[in-house]
């Protein structure tokens, strides 16, 4: 099996140690989050934890597009990192990616990056409205991702569980991860408002979202609000169609 490595120019002095978390990942490191769809370990690098995560073998339609024809996700993680970091946007600093092909198929790969420690993620906001100072973190979140669309950056998965918060007595700080969809484009109105779609179902959230934006933007606050709540409405019964849908073609599949 053939493999390609790429590792950032300042740590490329590590380039053994990460070869060897990388052949040894399914006996060393320690679990980290959920691990069903893809694998997260962490290794340590001296003083620097190092956050590994594993991808899924793909489908066989997507081995032969990912060998061919598509950037594998670990590029993608990687090379959007970069650029985020280039833009100074919030993002653990990216280490490296592994890569394992046959001649004719996409099979395995790894995207190495710092672990960071971080107080919160966004979907803490979703459940517990006696966080202190929640409406601040919040505003700061809206703020943060207005930049993000300042500086045309699309993060395609912007749900609760991708943003890490970092508190900091007040200086609120935010970090993206899970970064493989991402477009880089100027983003018009309807666009940049879509994107909160998938962050919360509580109305007095997108409120607040809605009035921070607005201001940031510069737009009347109904106007931003009635989409924003729209788009979210109409994301979540999307989601739960799909839902509905999973469960009657298990229900099939266990009957026949």
């Amino acid at each position: 099996m053939k493999s390609h490595k790429t590792i950032h120019k300042d740590f490329f002095k590590h380039s053994t140690f990460f070869d060897d978390i990388i052949k040894n990942f399914d006996v060393k490191g320690e679990d980290f989050g959920n691990q069903d769809r893809n694998s997260l370990k962490l290794f340590q690098l001296k003083n620097v934890t190092v956050n590994v995560k594993s991808f899924r073998v793909p489908n066989f339609i997507n081995q032969i597009a990912y060998r061919f024809f598509r950037k594998s996700k670990a590029q993608r993680s990687y090379e959007y990192a970069n650029r985020l970091k280039d833009l100074n946007i919030g993002t653990p600093q990216p280490m490296g990616y592994y890569e394992f092909k046959t001649p004719f198929l996409f099979k395995k790969s790894y995207y190495i990056s710092e672990q960071l420690h971080c107080e919160l993620t966004y979907r803490e906001l979703t459940t517990d409205f006696e966080i202190p100072n929640y409406e601040a973190i919040l505003r700061a979140f809206t703020r943060f991702t207005y930049q993000l669309h300042e500086h045309g950056v699309h993060f395609l998965d912007h749900s609760p569980g991708n943003t890490l918060i970092q508190l900091n007595n007040g200086d609120y700080k935010f970090y993206l991860v899970d970064l493989n969809r991402m477009e880089f484009k100027p983003l018009d109105f309807n666009t940049r408002i879509k994107n909160f779609a998938r962050l919360t179902t509580h109305k007095s959230m997108v409120e607040v979202m809605s009035d921070e934006y607005a201001k940031c933007y510069g737009e009347d606050y109904n106007k931003v609000f009635d989409l924003m709540w729209t788009q979210t409405q109409a994301f979540q019964e999307k989601y739960h169609r799909k839902r509905r849908l999973k469960k009657r073609l298990k229900f099939w599949r266990s009957t026949q």
